[in-house]
């Protein structure tokens, strides 16, 4: 007699209806956290085929760029064991690219991800192939200086969101949003009140349908790994879109098939970010025993890591292809110049990082 095969597991819609059939309305954090993890254990989202290009894919000139700025760090720090540690590192371009670059240098640092989805952990594997794979940060080697890298890894992060509700609504003030579900379909809705003292002081009198987000996930990273750049030495390197908070914004958003989708819908299948609170995630450094460097912008960190001269290079070696070299540094330096931003994070006593100088 053989044993039957186990059922096959419910689409993550169904799970999640269930869940909050049985459980009542889940906070956003919640639904973007299973969402997420479902999204990216089931495909490669890179690409003319998938939802999004990051900056890594756009151009070899974005990655040989951090690389030769970790480069420098670290010579300028007295040349110490670091290991390369890159969070959420999709296909792992970047990486390649950077290492290349590295190497040119004489730092050849053994290489470490962050990663869950095994598609991806493929894909990177491919491309570095000596790479070690860890679940979460906690598993990262204690004996020498991290040098992080995370592209657009926090903006995936789950987000807790506050809404104020008018003093005419039932129960008034800051409520948290939950998700809940009706006829298969999910929406958001106002939850329990929050008490006032959780909120910035100068945002807690604000007309009401304002939203406030924020990001414990986040902020438990980057103290994390604070902790390990005060202890063991080494920098970190942060490149997303976002902003100085706190401020009041509804940033979570839905990409499907390169276009806007809304979030609620399809879970699983949309990835779904936010935008970064750059201030919080320099606090959470700071109080680990770190320094912070910058936000600057996309824009002012390449362009004082020298993208012009790479990009003139790359046109002078490759005439064929200086067209699309140019078009490519346009789309990093002006489509995203502005929108995304670096923070940098150092041990106390390592140099200051390139591009985040006064």
């Amino acid at each position: 007699m053989t044993d039957a095969p186990d059922p096959p597991e419910a689409p993550l819609p169904d799970r999640l209806a269930r869940a909050i059939t049985l459980a009542g309305p889940m906070p956003v954090s919640q639904f973007m956290a299973a969402a997420n993890a479902h999204y990216y254990a089931t495909r490669d989202p890179l690409g003319r085929d998938g939802d999004f290009v990051t900056a890594p894919e756009i151009s070899q000139m974005f990655g040989e760029l951090i690389g030769l700025w970790c480069a420098d760090l670290w010579d300028r720090a007295g040349r110490p064991d670091v290991a390369w540690v890159e969070l959420g590192p999709g296909r792992g371009t970047l990486a390649a690219d950077a290492l290349r670059a590295m190497a040119t240098a004489g730092l050849r640092p053994p290489v470490h991800f962050v990663e869950t989805s095994p598609l991806l952990r493929a894909a990177q594997a491919q491309r570095v192939p000596d790479a070690t794979w860890h679940d979460g940060v906690d598993t990262l080697p204690q004996d020498v200086a991290p040098i992080v890298v995370a592209n657009e890894f926090f903006d995936a992060l789950p987000i807790r969101q506050l809404v104020k509700r008018a003093a005419a609504d039932a129960g008034g003030g800051w409520h948290e949003r939950l998700v809940a579900c009706q006829d298969t379909l999910f929406l958001p809705i106002a939850g329990k009140p929050v008490p006032v003292a959780v909120l910035p002081e100068q945002l807690r009198d604000a007309p009401a349908g304002s939203v406030l987000e924020i990001s414990p996930a986040s902020v438990a990273v980057m103290a994390a790994l604070g902790r390990r750049i005060a202890a063991q030495g080494g920098a970190m390197l942060v490149i997303d879109y976002g902003y100085e908070g706190p401020a009041l914004a509804d940033t979570l958003q839905g990409l499907r098939g390169h276009g806007f989708a809304n979030p609620f819908e399809a879970p699983g299948d949309t990835d779904l970010s936010a935008h970064v609170d750059f201030t919080t995630l320099a606090a959470a450094a700071q109080g680990a025993g770190a320094i912070a460097w910058g936000p600057v912008t996309q824009r002012d960190l390449l362009g004082g890591l020298g993208i012009d001269s790479r990009a003139a290079a790359l046109a002078r070696a490759a005439p064929e292809r200086a067209e699309a070299v140019l078009a490519d540094r346009a789309r990093l330096m002006e489509a995203m110049g502005t929108l995304f931003r670096a923070l940098a994070v150092t041990h106390r006593e390592w140099p200051t990082p390139a591009a985040f100088g006064a």
